[in-house]
């Protein structure tokens, strides 16, 4: 009975593992994009100017984001209207004000005023589908960037961080930091369903488990609790308070994003636990989290989520179809890479936006 129960889990465990495993040999198949290590978070030189055998003057450019309540939006805007005016086009931007209805109508309007490439982050994945169909009927080509749209959308390709890839790297981090030592875990996620959330996720839990099945011949994975926090400061610190009554035993918050977690500090430092607990991050390379990695021991880790370098191969992207191009991969990805103090120091730059 024992042995029955015992392969039982095992099959449980082994049946995950390989889809995750299979499904990161997919995504490692997909175009790797125009970037690279050395220019993934170039902060100085925001914009590049593209090869065109048209003229690219008078082109439109319209980039529609969900919002701009956050500096990563902020400055995925300022990337794209940078590369848009250098390479002589004009950029027009929507603003979706954090209103699902509001970036449908911004959507709509940008398309009234004839763009000649659509940049769309759309807020919602399916939300957005109806107006990438109305797009393609008046010949204008949809590049989805930074988050992901449903795969029944009429679109050309998806340009954003490799957040599967980048995920393994902090978890196997991790596993590679603690060792042996027990972790209790809490994951702070973005908000529930987002797919970019759960791609991070995915990537998180398979580095953690991948890693320790290759250093320790186990799978210890012990997530005590999940909380949401609406990608935001003050949904981190709620969260981080509530979890922290809840569960003081933990000694590791892994999180689908810096933002999830930078009001998390808050809460662990008023209830002094600094010291007890570690965080990682699968995204995003914030400054702010840099900083924290740079000078505490508590920060260990984040992978990089470039809204500049993002930002510059959408615009690529945009003038590579203008002059004919067709042949994309349907996802475009920013190359991975992992921030630790060994090398945090060259991607801090707090003049940076994000």
């Amino acid at each position: 009975m024992k042995t029955k129960n015992m392969t039982s889990v095992l099959r449980q465990i082994v049946k995950p593992l390989f889809v995750l495993t299979l499904l990161f040999n997919l995504s490692s198949c997909v175009d790797q994009g125009a970037s690279t290590q050395a220019d993934v978070n170039s902060a100085e030189d925001t914009s590049a100017k593209v090869e065109s055998e048209i003229d690219l003057t008078g082109k439109k450019i319209g980039y529609a984001t969900p919002s701009l309540n956050a500096p990563y939006y902020q400055a995925l805007l300022q990337s794209i209207k940078a590369s848009t005016e250098k390479n002589g086009m004009v950029f027009l931007s929507a603003d979706g004000q954090d209103d699902i209805n509001k970036q449908v109508a911004a959507v709509e309007d940008l398309i009234t005023k004839g763009v000649d490439a659509l940049l769309l982050n759309p807020k919602d994945p399916d939300a957005l589908v109806g107006v990438t169909k109305v797009a393609k009927a008046a010949g204008i080509p949809v590049f989805i960037i930074d988050s992901s749209i449903d795969s029944s959308a009429e679109y050309v390709t998806t340009i954003q961080s490799n957040n599967l890839a980048n995920g393994e790297l902090a978890g196997e981090w991790l596993v590679q930091k603690m060792g042996n030592t027990k972790m209790n875990i809490a994951l702070l996620s973005g908000n529930a369903g987002n797919p970019v959330g759960r791609t991070r996720k995915q990537g998180l839990l398979q580095g953690i488990t991948e890693e320790q099945l290759r250093t320790q011949g186990k799978i210890d994975l012990n997530v005590k609790t999940q909380a949401y926090t609406d990608w935001s400061y003050a949904g981190g610190l709620k969260a981080m308070e509530d979890i922290l009554v809840a569960h003081p035993d933990i000694n590791v918050v892994i999180t689908e994003s810096d933002v999830c977690v930078l009001g998390a500090i808050k809460a662990i430092e008023q209830a002094g636990k600094t010291d007890d607990i570690l965080i990682v991050a699968g995204a995003d390379g914030q400054k702010e989290a840099i900083k924290y990695i740079m000078d505490t021991d508590f920060y260990g880790c984040t992978a990089m989520n470039s809204p500049v370098q993002i930002g510059k191969n959408a615009v690529e992207y945009a003038i590579q179809y203008m002059n004919g191009k067709r042949d994309f991969k349907k996802t475009s990805f920013t190359a991975p890479l992992l921030i630790t103090k060994e090398n945090a120091a060259k991607y801090y730059d707090p003049k940076a936006l994000f």
